[in-house]
């Protein structure tokens, strides 16, 4: 019987735990041993199990990680059906997933950076390491048109920090590019991914990147609708325990200064002057949410109940930006 056998699964993980497969042993099991999609995903569950890979750039467990790599071989996209799991993978497709896989488990490396695809709200994007791989909560107010905090849509949006443009195309595509989109980033190399991503959904007659530490290269008064900000946050702390998959990642997309907040608070400091006044700022600082409170503790964010998961997405209006400006400006004047 073959130790790839279903009655053989749970012997087969219980070895891996303190003896993970090797590259050549991964390989092997792919080339002569596993044919369809569905026995290979339940490999691959086995193997990112026995190495303990972290899993959070676009999935959240093992399955899904692995069904995405061997899609994204298949050049298929999300869901996926019984015919799929069914479907017979041929030589060539299980020599590359062995490839993908064992610079996954062995390197660290995430998964949209191998397979050069990661999705948010539903469209999928070209990644690679000069951009962070989209996994922003932002998405569920984008599905929702940012209802109920914007009263009608928005004729200019702002979307700062925008690595791939992500999120500038994918509000460009749910209000059917009625409204104009500038996408903003300090990083050359993260505006060509997003140039690629822009042109790939045509619209570059309506998302425009432009090079600029936040609002430094912006006209002076020039007014947007809407700013949607996803900023680099995580604490000094934090950066320093996270799992090896994250230093694939651009570090300018991650740290932020000490409480992960040094972007956060400009973009605080200078939002109104750029928002119309029926305007919103729509922010993301993660699990800095309560070093932002306690930093502006009299401050009343409205942090998003978010349905779908994540944490730390807060709304504020342009009248609250204003009141509290002194405040906002004066922590930036402190960092």
């Amino acid at each position: 019987m073959s130790k790839l056998s279903e009655n053989s699964e749970i012997a087969a993980i219980y070895r891996s735990i303190d003896d993970p497969p090797t590259s050549s042993e991964i390989e092997e099991a792919l080339q002569d041993e596993l044919f369809t999609v569905q026995d290979v995903v339940r490999y691959l569950v086995t193997c990112f199990s026995a190495y303990r890979i972290y899993v959070g750039h676009g999935t959240d467990n093992y399955w899904d990680e692995a069904l995405e790599i061997v899609q994204a071989v298949m050049h298929l996209q999300p869901p996926c059906d019984d015919s799929t799991l069914t479907s017979r993978l041929t030589a060539e497709e299980r020599a590359l997933i062995a490839r993908i896989v064992r610079l996954r488990v062995v390197e660290r490396i995430p998964a949209p950076y191998l397979t050069h695809r990661a999705f948010f709200c539903g469209h999928e994007f070209y990644v690679d390491s000069r951009v962070i791989i989209p996994r922003s909560p932002i998405a569920e107010l984008v599905d929702d048109g940012f209802a109920p905090y914007l009263e009608r849509e928005p004729q200019r949006v702002l979307d700062l920090c925008c690595g791939s443009a992500c999120i500038a195309v994918a509000i460009a595509l749910k209000f059917d590019g009625d409204c104009e989109v500038d996408a903003v980033d300090v990083d050359e190399e993260a505006l060509e991914v997003a140039r690629l991503n822009i042109e790939e959904y045509g619209l570059e007659d309506v998302v425009t990147p432009i090079k600029s530490d936040l609002f430094s290269a912006l006209p002076r008064g020039d007014k947007y609708d809407l700013i949607v900000a996803n900023p680099p946050y995580v604490s000094e702390e934090e950066l320093n325990d996270l799992p090896r998959e994250f230093t694939y990642e651009p570090d300018l997309a991650l740290g932020s200064g000490r409480d992960g907040l040094n972007c956060a608070k400009r973009i605080l400091a200078e939002a109104a002057e750029f928002l119309d006044d029926e305007g919103i700022l729509v922010m993301e600082v993660g699990n800095s949410e309560e070093q932002l409170q306690d930093a502006f503790s009299m401050v009343p964010f409205h942090f998003v109940d978010l349905k779908r998961g994540g944490c730390g997405v807060f709304v504020l209006s342009c009248e609250q930006l204003k009141a509290y400006h002194e405040l906002f400006e004066q922590s930036v004047a402190n960092l």
